[in-house]
C-alpha cells in the first residue's frame, strides 16, 4: 500500500525527517511513536502530497500522493482540527464530502454513517464551535472517512480529549482496523499503540530508529522483565541486596519465575508483588538513551 524510500526533508538547517525507509501493506495499522519534533508530522504531510521530499521517494497505492487520483484514495485526521466552527456538524460533513465529489444520496448516507460512527447523531444540527474538544476530534476523524478512503492517517488523534472521548476514538479506530482499512497512526502515548497497532516504527530526531511488531520490539529492545513489590519478613541475616532497607524490592531479570523461587527458599516473603514486563518506554529508552516523557 505505501513504500517510502530514503525519505529526507529539511528546513533551513534544521533536517526534520533524515532519510527514512519504511513499508506498510494494505489492511496493517501502522504506528508512528516519538516525541513531538520528532519528524512525524512531516513525514505525514510527505505521505499525502502536502510536501515534497528534498530528497527520496513516497508512493501510496502505486502512484505519486501529490496526484488528485491517488489523494482522493487518502483520507486524514489532521492534529490541527480541520473543521469549520460556525457550521454544524452535518454542514462540515457536507462540504467535505463535495471536495471529494460526493453527492446526491450517496453524499446523504455517507454524512449520516459518519454521524453515527462518530457518535454525534443526536448533534448533527448543531455548530461545531458549541462541541467540547472530544467531539470536535471526533467529527474530525468522521471527516477523514466521508470519502470511503483505503488509506487513514491519523496525527495525534487523542490530543486534548477527555476519557470517554478517547476511549471512543481508540474503538473506532479499532472498529476500522477490523475491517480491514489500513491506518497509519501517529502518537506519543505508549498504550495507544500498544492497543492499536500491528507494526510500529519509532521514530526520533528524524529517524525511523526501529520498525517491528510490538512483540518484537520488546523482545529485541525492551529488556528483562521486573519483579516490584514490598517484603512481608526477611531472613535476618542475609535478606540479599534485593531487598532495600525499607522492604521494597525491584528487581530486574530474564527469569522471573526462577527469581522468585530463589527468593522464597531465602526465606523472602512479599506483602504485595507484581511482575511488569517490558513496555514500549523500555524500547524507547533502550534506543535513545533517554524517556519519551523526558522530551
Amino acid at each position: 500500500m505505501i513504500e517510502v524510500s530514503h525519505l529526507r526533508k529539511s528546513y533551513g538547517s534544521h533536517v526534520a525527517v533524515d532519510g527514512i525507509n519504511f513499508s506498510i501493506p494494505r489492511g496493517v495499522t501502522f504506528g508512528l511513536l516519538g516525541p513531538n519534533g520528532a519528524g512525524k508530522t512531516t513525514t505525514i504531510a510527505m505521505l499525502i502530497g502536502i510536501f515534497r521530499p528534498d530528497t527520496g521517494q513516497v508512493v501510496v497505492a502505486g502512484g505519486d500522493p501529490a496526484d488528485a487520483s491517488i489523494r482522493r484514495r487518502i483520507g486524514i485526521a489532521p492534529q490541527s482540527l480541520s473543521l469549520y466552527n460556525d457550521l454544524s456538524a452535518y454542514d462540515n460533513l457536507k462540504f467535505f464530502g463535495r471536495m471529494y465529489g460526493l453527492s446526491g444520496s450517496r453524499l446523504t448516507d455517507r454524512i449520516h454513517w459518519a454521524l453515527d460512527f462518530s457518535g454525534l447523531a443526536d448533534r448533527g444540527k448543531d455548530r461545531v464551535k458549541t462541541f467540547s474538544g472530544g467531539m470536535k476530534r471526533r467529527l474530525n476523524i468522521a471527516v477523514g472517512l466521508i470519502h470511503e478512503p483505503d488509506l487513514l492517517l491519523l496525527d495525534e488523534p487523542t490530543v486534548g480529549v477527555d476519557t470517554q472521548s478517547r476511549n471512543h476514538i481508540l474503538e473506532s479506530i479499532a472498529q476500522l482496523a477490523r475491517g480491514g482499512l489500513t491506518l497509519i497512526y501517529t502518537t506519543h502515548y505508549m498504550d495507544e499503540v500498544e492497543r492499536l497497532c500491528d507494526r510500529v516504527a519509532i521514530m526520533d530526531q528524524g529517524k525511523i530508529l526501529a520498525n517491528n511488531s510490538v512483540a518484537e520490539l520488546l523482545r529485541i529492545h525492551g529488556g528483562n522483565a521486573r519483579i516490584v513489590g514490598t517484603v512481608e519478613q526477611t531472613p535476618g541475616n542475609n535478606p540479599g541486596p534485593e531487598v532495600g532497607q525499607n522492604g521494597s524490592v525491584d528487581i530486574a531479570t530474564n527469569d522471573p519465575v526462577a527469581k522468585l523461587a530463589e527468593l522464597h527458599e531465602r526465606g523472602v516473603r512479599f506483602r504485595e508483588i507484581s511482575i511488569k514486563g517490558p513496555t514500549l518506554e523500555d524500547v524507547f529508552l533502550t534506543l535513545t538513551g533517554r524517556s519519551l516523557r523526558d522530551k
